[in-house]
């Protein structure tokens, strides 16, 4: 146990404990369940109901921290409803589109009154007797709508309130804090600075302009009623990333963790460093154990998912001070003017936007590789006495494409699996369902990349039409190569008589014999970065076309960050994010050609996502013992 948390169970255990209990508890405590670990259940699921915290103490019955008597953390927040909430919803959704994510996406729209503080469980209810008190001692005080204002910088973007209402929330929440410290035997610290409901924070600087367009199509003055929520959260995860099952998952060993579709799982990103690649070690919300976990079954969660709202306080208020109506002129809202109609939705401006952007660059790693599934010895399981290729397995390709020099270079510029095939084919068909236009190809030389190239214009019945454009200098880092050598690639020759779409009239940026065997990150750097813009400028601006780059799991940060203007990674941080992007993986940036800037915004397509599937031999279990 470390001595943060040792510290920690001995200032709880030490406080003096009430006596009070509910009829919630005593439902629990009828049942046998101790008192203690009772009123946990009751604490971790919002003492709501009987059943609710029954099937908690059900699902944490091998919670090794079950015992330990560490008290959840409680925060008020002011939350909008109504018509307001909606719109706040949708900037949301396009600001996450457009821009990506950013902190304030990990949260609901608030504005924060008390910051979080730790409450023993069996205090809880004196904080909901203190929310009802104090929020009926405002009521009648409380404005009829709170004055908001944009706000705007580099990195953070949102509405601060009014002074005059500011002052109102600030009584309110010092008059919750000095009583719920007094009676709940808590420290809470109430919000006495400004005052803000937060609509992007930590962003990109480069997104500043597009998220306040956005945000200026917020009417603040939108109809509302202002809720005073109570929200708890588990205080040993606050620092973890929240992972979201997306399939179920049955351990085959004693360490693996057991996951159902929807469970929550909280991840040390400081503790992965020694685990297997593909896997994570993290703690279920919904069982309290821990384990090992496919990273692939998963996928980020908002740090609020997990949160539990416990009791909330509805200030009913008049009618806000005017209803606008769609036959009212546009009014001017945070120095832009804005139709009224508009305000109620932002996807007139998301088209208004649609039609700055114009060329657009998917930048997507290879599909499986054979020796990702076979090993690197899988080029000898396919070989007769003789030297000839066989297929040892379904996954094995049907054949191997001619080359003039020898089969075994195929051990260091592998081909796809029969799976990558599909895979690849699988990704062409969803653009093409999105009606993504491709207008230029550029692949490594690396077999897997133009094979998967051209399976992906296969799937967008481009493959006619459109020429691959083999590209030296799209190699991964050549520090990676296990030869320590340049494999010895096919010739754009043998690839056109292979029949691969190639463009024969192409010459690359980066000859061949300028790639450097084990080349330092900053070499690496430098050739991405070079190679990147020279394909943009080699594709005309004009239409809206798609550049696709078929790469390396290296190439989706190395291309696209230089794009975008953000600098290269430190090459440790570099390497672990590398070894997490799976086949398929990709990124996709748009150029906004009035502002000379590109921006990343989410893929057109969804990802691709399955599981392993091992060798089977009939005789073992079935005819044999």
């Amino acid at each position: 146990m470390a001595v943060a948390e040792t510290q920690l169970y001995a200032k709880v255990s030490n406080k003096r404990r009430s006596k009070s209990t509910s009829a919630l508890l005593e439902s629990l405590l009828a049942k046998g369940f101790p008192a203690h670990i009772a009123q946990k259940a009751l604490a971790a699921t919002g003492q709501k109901t009987i059943e609710d915290a029954a099937k908690w103490l059900h699902s944490h019955c091998n919670d090794p921290s079950l015992d330990d008597p560490i008290p959840q953390e409680y925060a008020l927040y002011l939350c909008p409803t109504g018509h307001l909430h909606n719109h706040l919803q949708e900037f949301w959704k396009e600001s996450k589109r457009q821009c990506g994510k950013n902190r304030a996406h990990e949260i609901f729209p608030h504005i924060t009154l008390c910051d979080f503080f730790t409450c023993e469980d069996q205090k809880v209810e004196l904080l909901y007797d203190t929310l009802k008190r104090v929020g009926d001692s405002f009521s009648q005080s409380f404005p009829p709508f709170i004055s908001l204002s944009l706000h705007s910088s580099t990195s953070y973007l949102g509405f601060f309130v009014g002074d005059s209402h500011a002052n109102i929330l600030k009584d309110f929440a010092l008059a919750f804090s000095s009583e719920a410290s007094a009676l709940a035997d808590c420290h809470v610290k109430p919000c006495l600075k400004q005052l803000h409901l937060t609509l992007a924070h930590k962003f990109y600087p480069h997104h500043q302009k597009t998220l306040e367009q956005l945000a200026k199509c917020i009417n603040p003055g939108e109809a509302c009623q202002w809720v005073a929520a109570l929200y708890s959260r588990d205080m040993r995860f606050v620092h973890y990333q929240t992972l979201r099952a997306l399939f179920q998952y049955k351990p085959q060993n004693i360490d693996e963790l057991m996951i159902n579709t929807g469970d929550f799982i909280y991840v040390d990103p400081t503790q992965q460093s020694d685990v297997s690649e593909g896997w994570v070690i993290g703690t279920s919300h919904r069982t309290g154990c821990r384990g090992f976990l496919p990273e692939n079954y998963t996928e980020r969660a908002n740090e609020s998912d997990t949160w539990v709202k416990h009791r909330e306080y509805v200030f009913v208020t008049a009618s806000r001070l005017f209803t606008q109506t769609e036959n009212e002129p546009n009014v001017k809202l945070n120095g832009g003017v804005c139709n009224p109609s508009m305000s109620r939705s932002v996807t007139n401006v998301l088209s208004l936007q649609n039609a700055t952007l114009r060329r657009g660059v998917l930048v997507m790693r290879h599909g499986e590789r054979v020796d990702q599934v076979f090993g690197k010895s899988w080029l000898q399981q396919c070989l007769t006495a003789d030297g000839k290729y066989y297929r040892a397995d379904l996954n094995f390709p049907s054949t191997l494409p001619k080359r003039k020099d020898s089969v075994k270079h195929f051990e260091c510029d592998p081909p796809l699996s029969c799976c990558g095939i599909f895979q690849s084919k699988l990704i062409g068909e969803a653009l093409l369902d999105q009606e993504v236009t491709v207008s230029y190809v550029y692949s490594s030389p690396a077999l897997r990349c133009v094979q998967t190239a051209q399976h992906v214009l296969q799937g967008l019945k481009l493959d006619q039409k459109v020429k691959i454009r083999v590209e030296p200098g799209l190699f991964e880092w050549t520090k990676w190569e296990a030869s320590r050598v340049i494999p010895n690639f096919m010739t754009v020759t043998e690839l056109v008589e292979a029949s691969y779409k190639i463009d024969t009239s192409y010459r690359g940026n980066f000859p061949l014999s300028s790639l450097v065997p084990s080349e330092s990150y900053e070499e690496y750097v430098s050739r991405s970065s070079a190679v990147i813009k020279q394909i943009i400028t080699a594709c005309p601006s004009k239409g809206k076309g798609v550049i696709l780059i078929v790469g390396h799991g290296s190439s989706l940060a190395s291309f696209t960050r230089p794009l975008i203007g953000l600098p290269a990674r430190d090459s440790s941080d570099f390497a672990q994010a590398v070894r997490k992007i799976p086949s398929l993986g990709m990124c996709f940036c748009e150029e906004i050609k009035e502002e000379n800037k590109w921006q990343m915004v989410n893929p057109p397509v969804k990802t691709l996502t399955h599981g392993a599937n091992a060798a089977f031999n009939w005789r073992n279990g079935i005819v044999e013992d």
